[in-house]
């Protein structure tokens, strides 16, 4: 099994939490993943305010997000055979039903490449 990462991403307030009804949708999602025996790491959701972003030359600025237009909201990380099965799960989350989008990376080990 190979881990892959999913980024979850919006593009509206970064500082709203989602109503009751979204989190209790999201939290259901996440059960039928760990259902499947796929959770590998539950995540956790990122600070919006809480946040600098260090550059070349010593340069920090404010938030993760000052060039870009979505918010990175959380993460987890779910064990597929391949990045396709990881994609079918992504495709299940709530998140795209208001707007958001999930970016999935493959995480790798230390002897792996690219």
């Amino acid at each position: 099994m190979k881990e892959f990462l999913l980024i979850f991403r919006n593009s509206t307030n970064p500082h709203a939490n989602p109503s009751p009804e979204q989190m209790q949708e999201r939290m259901n999602w996440m059960a039928s993943v760990a259902a499947q025996n796929k959770l590998a790491d539950k995540g956790n959701r990122l600070s919006a305010t809480q946040a600098k972003t260090v550059k070349p030359g010593n340069v920090v600025t404010d938030g993760p997000y000052t060039e870009i237009k979505e918010f990175i909201s959380g993460y987890m990380i779910v064990k597929t055979e391949t990045i396709e099965e990881a994609i079918a799960i992504a495709q299940e989350n709530p998140i795209l039903k208001d707007g958001g989008n999930v970016e999935i990376r493959a995480v790798l080990q230390p002897n792996e490449k690219n």
